[in-house]
């Protein structure tokens, strides 16, 4: 205290510099609803379509449980079968090294990979990741109704996705909902059976014929050009017009034996939006960065397109950052109602402006030197830290009224 009373001009600096750095740091920190926390959970996931949940379990679930079981540092481990999936989930106890565990998990997936099915696809392995979930729901909707499910869908994932994947902090966007295009062959059995003609050898011609071969380097002069042979189909004349057999010299074509339509894939589920066909977007946002900031900029993007494209219209449908601000709110309100409570209360006890003036000023500036330790700690603004300042307010106060207190002693004692 000494140092600092004789030193005025040297502490209102030192103040000074320490609130311009914080305040720096305050704008530059990312707000966020909860902590970025690594939960040690681990997820192991199969897709084998067209199985029932009961043969997943046999024939995916179970083999992997065994194996899985015996992981190092696993506390729990919850298991789901559903038809045409399987997922297991790992969760490890707190301070496991999920390097470690996801590279034993993987080693192990490798050793019951042979008594797995082989038309299952392989297992995936992902880390549980907070930022993973979305923190905005877009829904896109056809104004005039001229656009169908398959245009939403087309128009969703070829412009609007792009545009806004561009903003400063999206990772990505997932689109869900309308109708992808398909291309369907029905075959007619009366005329593959007649000309012994395999399901698998038709599907085999496609599958060969729709796919452009590299050919190999040839050199012209001092120039090396590289060719390729351009197979995939463009139209649908071109798929029918495919030779699938030759039959005592005679080429039989697709359209001899299945007909050829542009399609949609099957309808499995509807989303509507306001009683209409819609497609919903999902945005997910990039690890560390700043959910209210990156809401603000696909709002403005969402507003621009509303404008440049015509005959559709972008609503938000949900908004982890209206959430965050209203929580983050809350809590500052609180703090602020404190500070001014507990100025009050020492006010009235006191009866000294100056003295009161002192925890004024001890307040903020202590408060707003937090940030910058946060800046640097990598922490960001949510409910968590805002609670620890509201709780800091009432150490600082508790700390100042024993300075007060003891400075009125001694100025009671006679002491100048």
């Amino acid at each position: 205290p000494r140092f600092a009373i004789q030193r005025p001009v040297m502490m209102t600096m030192i103040s000074a510099i320490v609130i311009l750095i914080d305040v720096i740091s305050l704008s530059r920190l990312p707000v966020d609803l909860l902590p970025d926390i690594s939960q040690p959970t681990v997820n192991v996931r199969v897709a084998y379509t067209g199985v029932g949940p009961l043969e997943m379990e046999e024939l995916v679930v179970r083999p992997l449980e065994q194996q899985l079981s015996a992981v190092s540092g696993l506390d729990q481990m919850n298991s789901t079968a559903s038809e045409g999936s399987a997922s297991i989930q790992l969760n490890f106890t707190w301070g496991t090294d999920l390097t470690e565990a996801l590279n034993d998990i993987r080693t192990r997936i490798d050793r019951v990979r042979g008594r797995l099915p082989e038309d299952a696809d392989p297992p995936i392995v992902q880390k549980f990741d907070s930022n993973a979930a979305p923190i905005m729901g877009i829904a896109l909707e056809s104004t005039d109704g001229a656009l169908d499910r398959v245009q939403l869908r087309e128009l969703a994932e070829n412009i609007l996705s792009p545009r806004l994947e561009r903003v400063q902090g999206v990772a990505a966007v997932t689109v869900n909902g309308g109708l992808r295009r398909q291309i369907h062959v029905d075959l007619s059995r009366e005329k593959i059976t007649a000309l012994d003609l395999s399901v698998d050898r038709v599907v085999a011609v496609l599958r060969n014929e729709n796919q452009n071969i590299p050919i190999g380097e040839v050199y012209q002069g001092d120039r090396a050009l590289l060719l390729r042979s351009q197979g995939q189909y463009q139209n649908l004349d071109q798929i029918a017009n495919t030779v699938v057999l030759t039959k005592n010299g005679v080429p039989v074509y697709l359209k001899d034996i299945a007909d050829v339509r542009d399609s949609t894939e099957d309808v499995r589920s509807v989303l509507r939006i306001n009683g209409r066909p819609g497609v919903r977007l999902q945005v997910t946002k990039q690890s560390g960065t700043n959910t209210v900031q990156i809401a603000q900029g696909v709002r403005a993007e969402i507003e621009r397109i509303n404008r440049e494209v015509p005959g559709i219209h972008l609503l938000v449908t949900s908004d982890q950052s209206i959430f965050i601000e209203r929580a983050i709110d809350n809590v500052k309100e609180h703090a602020l109602i404190g500070g001014i409570l507990v100025v009050l209360i020492i006010f009235a006890f006191l009866r000294d402006f100056r003295s009161t003036l002192i925890v004024c000023l001890s307040i903020p500036v202590s408060v707003i030197g937090t940030f910058a330790l946060l800046f640097f700690g990598g922490f960001t603004l949510n409910t968590m830290t805002f609670g620890g300042l509201a709780l800091g307010i009432g150490m600082i106060v508790d700390a100042a009224i024993v300075v007060l207190e003891n400075t009125h002693r001694h100025l009671h004692m006679g002491k100048d």
